[in-house]
C-alpha cells in the first residue's frame, strides 16, 4: 500500500473513489463497449499515478473530477442505487452476525431451573387459589411494570375479562423477536386478548392450560381476572463457540450441549439444547456418595476443585434444598437419578462420552437420569450473562462474567 494513504486524507478519498469505480466496472465489463472500457480504465490509471507521487492536492482532485465525468458518461447508472447499497450493507451486517453467532458466542436463554442458583430459569408467581393474590405479590403501575422488566427481567401480567366466556383453543406459544417473546394471543368467550412480552409457557403458569397442553374449562365472569401473575425471566447469556475449537472442555465447565443422540433421554427431548456442569469424561469412573459429593475414579469431588467452589459450599448437615448450593444428590434421595440409585453404584462413562449434572441437584433432569451424550453434541460454554441486569427481588444479579 502507498504510504501516502495514511498521511494524506485527499489520497485516501481518491483510493476510495477509484476502489468504487474500478468495483462498478468489474460489474459491467461485459454490458460496455470498448471505447467505454477503455476511457474508463485510462482515468483510473491517471488516478492512481496521481496518487502514488508526490502529495499534490490540486492535481489529485483535478483526477478525481475527471474519473467523474468519465464515470458519468460510460458507466450505466442502477437503478435505486441507494436502494441496492442499503441492501448489500444489510446483507453484509446479516453475513458478519451470522458468523459471529455460529462460529464465537450464540446467545441462550436459560429456560428451566437446573442450574439454580448459578443460572436462573423462568418462574412465577401466580395469583392464591382463592384469587386474591398472594401476600408478597402486589402489582405495580404500568409505567413500573415496564421500567421493571426491562432492568431485571421481573414482569407482572394482568388481563381482566371484558366479558362472560371460557378459554377458548389456543397454542401456548408466544410470536418471538429474536431470544424476547414479543406478545401472546388466546381467546376467552368472543374476546382476544394480547399480552406483551410475556414469560414462557405463560397460559401453563395462569392455570388455564396444564403441562399436556389441556385447556382449563373454567368460566369466566365479566370483570374478573383471567391472568395475574408475576414472572421471573430466565438468564439471556452467550454461548462461547471459540474456545472448545483449541481445547476440550475442562470437568466443572458449565456447557451447552445438544441433546441428540442421547439413548437414555424421552425422545421427545431430542433436538434441544441444555445447559449443564460437566463432571465426567470418557473412560471414568463416577459415583455420587451420600455424603452428596461426586467421586472420579474414586477421587472425592470438593470446594477445592476447580469449579465447584459453589456447588460444594454446602453445610453437610442442612438437607439438600431446592434451587441452593447442595452438592450432588443420587437415587436414595431423588427420582431423578436412576443412573445412580445409591453411593454403591458406578458407572463408567463410554469412551468419547460426557456426563452432566445440573447444580439444583434436587430439580435438574441430568446424566443422573438418562446418562452419557456424545462429545461432539457440546457446542459450546457459558460466558457473560448479558441481561437481566439487576437483582430479582430475592434472586442476586448474575449480570457479566462471574457465573462459574
Amino acid at each position: 500500500m502507498n504510504l501516502n494513504w495514511f498521511h494524506s486524507s485527499t489520497v485516501r478519498q481518491a483510493s476510495h473513489m477509484r476502489n468504487h469505480v474500478r468495483k462498478i466496472l468489474s460489474a459491467q465489463r461485459d454490458l460496455l463497449a470498448p471505447p467505454a472500457i477503455t476511457a474508463v480504465e485510462q482515468s483510473l490509471q491517471e488516478m492512481q499515478e496521481a496518487c502514488l507521487g508526490p502529495v499534490d492536492k490540486g492535481l489529485i482532485e483535478r483526477r478525481m473530477e475527471g474519473l467523474e465525468e468519465v464515470a458519468n458518461k460510460w458507466l450505466r447508472p442502477y437503478p435505486h442505487a441507494g436502494m441496492r447499497e442499503n441492501i448489500e450493507v444489510l446483507l453484509v451486517a446479516i453475513a458478519v452476525a451470522m458468523g459471529i453467532r455460529t462460529f464465537i458466542a450464540q446467545p441462550f436463554k436459560i429456560p428451566t431451573g437446573s442450574m439454580q442458583p448459578t443460572l436462573y430459569g423462568v418462574t412465577s408467581t401466580p395469583m392464591g387459589p382463592d384469587g386474591r393474590p398472594q401476600p408478597d405479590f402486589e402489582m405495580p403501575g404500568w409505567l413500573k411494570r415496564k421500567v421493571l422488566y426491562w432492568f431485571t427481567g421481573v414482569g407482572y401480567d394482568h388481563v381482566v375479562a371484558e366479558a362472560d366466556g371460557v378459554l377458548k383453543a389456543a397454542v401456548d406459544e408466544p410470536s418471538r423477536f429474536l431470544l424476547f417473546n414479543l406478545k401472546q394471543t388466546f381467546v376467552v368467550g368472543d374476546h382476544t386478548y394480547t399480552v406483551w412480552f410475556p414469560p414462557d409457557k405463560l397460559l401453563t403458569r395462569a392455570g388455564l392450560v396444564d403441562n399436556l397442553g389441556r385447556l382449563n374449562p373454567r368460566l369466566f365472569k365479566k370483570g374478573e381476572d383471567i391472568i395475574k401473575l408475576k414472572s421471573y425471566s430466565g438468564d439471556h447469556l452467550f454461548v462461547d463457540r471459540m474456545t472448545y475449537n483449541f481445547r476440550r472442555p475442562t470437568r466443572g465447565e458449565i456447557v451447552v450441549f445438544e441433546t441428540k443422540d442421547i439413548a437414555g433421554m424421552n425422545p421427545s427431548q431430542h433436538g434441544q439444547f441444555y445447559i449443564k456442569r460437566l463432571l465426567a469424561m470418557g473412560n471414568e469412573r463416577v459415583r455420587v456418595g451420600d455424603d452428596r459429593h461426586v467421586y472420579i475414579n474414586g477421587t472425592r469431588l470438593d470446594r477445592n476443585t476447580p469449579h465447584f467452589e459453589r456447588v460444594y459450599s454446602f453445610d453437610p448437615a442442612e438437607p439438600a434444598g431446592e434451587s441452593k448450593y447442595s452438592g450432588h444428590v443420587n437415587g436414595s434421595t431423588t427420582s431423578h437419578a436412576p443412573y445412580f440409585p445409591d453411593d454403591k453404584t458406578e458407572y463408567t462413562v463410554p469412551p468419547g462420552h460426557y456426563m452432566v449434572m445440573g447444580d439444583n441437584t434436587l430439580n435438574s433432569y441430568d446424566s443422573r437420569g438418562w446418562g452419557p451424550f456424545p462429545q461432539e453434541n457440546v457446542i459450546g460454554r457459558s460466558f457473560l450473562v448479558y441481561w437481566p441486569f439487576g437483582p430479582q427481588d430475592e434472586r442476586p444479579s448474575r449480570f457479566g462474567w462471574g457465573n462459574r
